[in-house]
């Protein structure tokens, strides 16, 4: 069995596989540790997956030094208001974390290492993907890997979808992002809540800045692709503009200075279904479009995937069936854990492009406690709650409580 890709996908089916009896090998073109540009957020739903996946990797991810608690987000409507929203998983309060993909990756990377029939290839990249009738070869700069399948986790340019899945950008299902660590920021909150600003000139997208440790912070913005080409916007030209021109954000970088360039990246956006198996493959994370396209969180649902990839290849194993046919369970089991939640967060990131009634939300969940808790239940683990922002009582109560 090959894996591509070692990020929290590959990693996390890769854990899954650990004991199974299956010769697994994972190749990856990076050397560990590496950096991975993203927003480092990791929500409540994050910490669930790791104990479900391998129960010491919870106690590891405590251990780190280089995470902040985080206990909600703060949402910035475009008028600058803005309102706090806890984090909330099954009816309790809940932290999530702030935590450099850097250190994040590479603790899962050093738990395959505890595993006999897990090989690890670094600095391995692939180059082309051929298939025959029996097995998959995967031809990399280190030679040519066989077997009877592949899962492909490597990321939003992944080669597997590309090669065998046919897979093409849609730029309306796709978000450009760019992200700058700084140091100095000012006026964080004790609680560490993630802000989320959303300025009228980039809706449906949002600017962000997630504390760190050591008086750092991850700031960026992230834009609907077919906005960013529609408007030809530069994103580091926004960035900085923001920054500047925002009487709201220039103070608290006066003192502030950037530690790096700033980075891009592609986030392909679980808004609609895609084919996400085929003949003797499967596509897991960021390589199978599953980050939340409101949040922009993908980490959770990445970790999720390789834990259903890795029972489907048990059972592919089991029954000596590698088809197209026998994979597109593994399809339907994805959507059935995740397309109600991804969803009711494509609705929510077209409501974003409103910018009058993104006002007015922000007003009344300050003023209302439906309002309030419904907005609460948006960012819960549970699309039941999700959904209450889609409901007609939701607008009742927004335009004439």
């Amino acid at each position: 069995m090959l894996i591509i890709g070692s990020g929290p996908a590959g990693a996390a089916c890769a854990i899954a596989l650990g004991n199974s009896g299956l010769s697994v090998a994972v190749l990856d073109k990076a050397v560990f540790p590496r950096d991975k540009i993203c927003g480092d957020a990791l929500s409540v739903d994050v910490v669930n997956q790791l104990s479900l996946l391998q129960g010491d990797l919870t106690s590891r991810f405590q251990g780190l030094d280089s995470k902040v608690s985080s206990y909600g987000v703060r949402i910035f409507a475009p008028n600058h208001q803005y309102v706090d929203i806890p984090f909330i998983h099954k009816g309790e309060e809940k932290c999530g974390y702030l935590c450099p993909r850097f250190d994040f990756d590479q603790l899962l990377v050093e738990q395959l290492s505890q595993y006999e029939n897990v090989k690890m290839f670094e600095d391995c990249a692939v180059e082309r993907i051929d298939k025959t009738e029996t097995e998959v070869l995967v031809h990399t700069n280190k030679g040519t890997f066989s077997a009877k399948m592949i899962a492909g986790a490597d990321g939003a340019q992944s080669v597997v979808a590309r090669q065998l899945g046919s897979f093409k950008p849609d730029r309306e299902h796709y978000s450009a992002g760019l992200r700058v660590y700084y140091e100095g920021i000012t006026a964080f909150q004790e609680s560490h809540f993630i802000e989320l600003h959303f300025f009228k000139d980039v809706l449906p997208g949002y600017l962000w800045i997630f504390p760190l440790p050591n008086n750092r912070a991850n700031v960026g913005v992230g834009i609907l692709s077919s906005v960013v080409s529609k408007k030809r916007i530069n994103l580091k030209t926004v960035l900085k503009s923001l920054i500047e021109n925002n009487p709201h954000l220039n103070e608290r970088f006066q003192g502030a200075r950037p530690l790096e360039v700033a980075k891009g990246y592609g986030l392909p956006l679980g808004s609609k279904k895609r084919k996400i198996s085929g003949d003797r493959f499967l596509l897991l994370g960021d390589a199978a479009s599953l980050i939340d396209p409101f949040t922009g969180e993908g980490i959770g649902n990445a970790i999720r995937s390789g834990r259903v990839a890795a029972d489907h290849i048990v059972g592919a194993f089991k029954s000596n069936d590698f088809s197209r046919t026998f994979n597109i369970a593994y399809d339907h089991e994805i959507y059935r854990r995740m397309w109600p939640e991804l969803k009711v967060s494509r609705g929510l990131q077209n409501l974003c492009r409103y910018p009058r009634l993104f006002n007015s939300v922000v007003r009344k969940a300050n003023k209302s406690t439906y309002i309030h808790d419904v907005l609460v239940g948006a960012l819960a683990q549970s699309h039941k709650k999700r959904s209450l922002l889609l409901h007609p009582s939701f607008y009742y109560h927004l335009l004439f409580k």
